[in-house]
């Protein structure tokens, strides 16, 4: 992936009539800077974009950056050549930022978006897609009907690409359970070690920090060298300044330290920076996504625990490289990557809404069975999913996985459905108990509606 360099900004190469123009606030050409200031685009879309008469590329760069060193803050996160940054908080992203704080976190929870009913379920089904998301950005190739299957009934993994997802999906349960900790490194190596386990070449690879320079981040379509990170005698150093910086945002006694830097924002910079220091052999995006998630869950944004990500990022791969890229090419402006995962977690959140908005049709449907009394709201989702994949067995296990309950409560709910006559019981094997669609469930549903 060839990501040009931007040029360097020199005001005295500026043309004559450009300069007056800036220096008098020519109408056109501050509204276009305006309107193109809010975008924060990148040095090769400034070049594509349609501009003022007689304003060329280099021109418009130039005074595109004039007007963003006003507002940029620098963030040195470690006292050391090549690790300072600089960022913003551009008005359309505060915009998402105050939907996120309203809607996202808080003392109290609202169930208004999510029905307590559904909440296990809802969760669940997050995490298994954030994992096997996060696990194809890496790589995995395994189907996401494939890999449901084999996280709600539990079977082992067949290949890597199985085993990948399976850690990541233990791994978002193991974070949560760590959302009050600090971040040390120490935690860091055992999100890296659950991440990775039974898929690297070299197990001792895993849960430790590389004590190699020989660590190269290739983009594999082109196949080029994109970064080359910083020197392992860099790390322990590095490491502990990325541990200060994620502590920051809240310290053990609950107040904040340092200046402030909106919890998101932070924890998109966490994001970068694992990538940038790039501390292990593999694993390096999956263990940042997951420590995105963990400062967010430690900051109370406990509905980001119902989106997935990962999915979002998966869509849009080529933009999640490049904000990594832009922000290194252009003098290490973390804007770029900032922007772009809060553009992501935007969609994450609309593609939330848009997923309950169907489940909660879907149930409506069949609204008259939990009228009556019928069926509760776990048999409700079992028989819906019957409906629609009337080959898939179910099992105790499954209903466990699937809807957060215990072994008993499944049993209930499966010899409940035997009992109406949509399900039948049928042993594989010597253990294996699972319930098949009954051959005639549709005329056992259509007597349950009367």
């Amino acid at each position: 992936m060839y990501i040009e360099t931007p040029p360097a900004v020199d005001m005295s190469s500026m043309s004559p009539d450009t300069w007056k123009k800036f220096l008098h606030q020519d109408p056109e050409l501050m509204s276009w800077l305006q309107r193109v200031g809010q975008d924060y685009p990148y040095w090769a879309e400034v070049r594509r974009r349609a501009k003022p008469s007689g304003l060329s590329s280099q021109d418009a760069w130039v005074l595109l950056k004039i007007m963003r060193q006003a507002t940029l803050r620098s963030l040195i996160v470690c006292d050391k050549q090549g690790f300072t940054f600089s960022f913003q908080t551009t008005e359309p992203t505060l915009e998402k930022l105050h939907r996120f704080d309203l809607h996202l976190g808080g003392m109290l929870r609202s169930d208004s978006l999510i029905p307590v009913e559904d909440k296990n379920r809802y969760l669940v089904s997050s995490i298994m897609e954030e994992a096997i998301a996060s696990s194809q950005l890496e790589g995995a190739s395994t189907t996401r009907e494939v890999a449901k299957e084999m996280l709600r009934k539990q079977r082992p993994p067949r290949d890597k690409s199985e085993q990948m997802i399976l850690n990541n999906y233990q791994t978002i349960r193991f974070i949560r359970d760590k959302e009050k900790e600090l971040m040390t490194v120490e935690l860091l190596c055992q999100i890296q070690e659950r991440m990775t386990q039974n898929t690297l070449r070299d197990p001792a690879h895993a849960g430790h920090v590389r004590l190699t320079d020989s660590v190269e981040v290739w983009n594999e379509v082109a196949g080029e060298v994109v970064y080359v990170p910083p020197s392992a005698a860099e790390l322990p150093e590095l490491l502990a300044a990325f541990c200060e910086f994620a502590n920051a945002g809240v310290k053990a006694d609950g107040k904040a330290g340092g200046p402030f830097i909106h919890p998101i924002v932070r924890a998109s910079i966490l994001h970068f920076l694992i990538g940038y220091i790039h501390p292990f052999i593999d694993g390096n995006g999956r263990t940042a996504r997951a420590v995105f998630y963990w400062y967010l869950l430690r900051q109370g944004y406990w509905l980001l625990e119902y989106m997935s990500i990962s999915r979002i990022i998966h869509m849009s791969s080529v933009q999640y490289a490049k904000a990594y890229l832009h922000t290194e090419h252009d003098g290490n402006d973390l804007t770029y990557f900032i922007n772009y995962q809060v553009k992501t977690l935007d969609l994450a959140f609309d593609s939330l809404q848009q997923y309950i908005g169907r489940k909660v049709a879907e149930k409506k449907q069949l609204y008259e069975f939990k009228r009556l009394g019928v069926l509760n709201e776990r048999q409700l989702a079992i028989v819906q999913e019957i409906a629609k994949n009337p080959e898939n067995p179910w099992s105790i296990r499954e209903v466990e996985n699937r809807f957060g309950t215990v072994y008993q409560t499944a049993r209930t709910d499966l010899m409940g459905l035997e009992e109406l006559g949509l399900l039948e019981k049928k042993r594989i094997g010597k253990q294996k108990l699972l319930y098949f669609r009954a051959d005639d469930f549709d005329q056992q549903l259509a007597k349950l509606k009367g």
